[in-house]
């Protein structure tokens, strides 16, 4: 089954060998997003904006495949410090609602650029 590359300027660019997104049948896979503006390159500050900006990477990354964030099945959700737990969920329900999409959330030791979350999603075409 043929990959396809999904690539879009709204949202930030790859920061090394790896795709934004790629499409295998039904499904397309982003890569983890973390908070970087795609038009100025800044960081937001604050784990509330971060998840914002994290989100709407992952939302123009789908807009490029013609989806919506409902079109999403599974998340993954990469915190630098578990105690903003709350705060992520609070600005993550913004962007759904129900059914939810599955989620995991895990908290890492370090994210490029010292970011403090990068979120990545699974997206079903149907």
């Amino acid at each position: 089954m043929p990959k396809k590359v999904i690539k879009t300027l709204t949202a930030p660019g790859a920061i090394g060998p790896y795709s934004q997104a790629v499409q295998i049948g039904d499904f397309i896979y982003t890569s983890g997003q973390i908070p970087v503006n795609s038009t100025t390159g800044e960081i937001p500050e604050g784990i509330e904006n971060q998840t914002q900006q994290s989100l709407e990477n992952i939302q123009a990354i789908l807009v490029e495949a013609g989806l919506t964030m409902e079109n999403i099945v599974k998340m993954t959700v990469f915190l630098k410090d578990m105690n903003h737990f709350n705060q992520v969920n609070e600005v993550y329900a913004s962007f759904f609602k129900e059914p939810y999409p599955a989620r995991s959330a895990v908290e890492v030791a370090r994210l490029p650029k010292d970011v403090l979350i990068e979120i990545e999603a699974i997206a079903s075409l149907k």
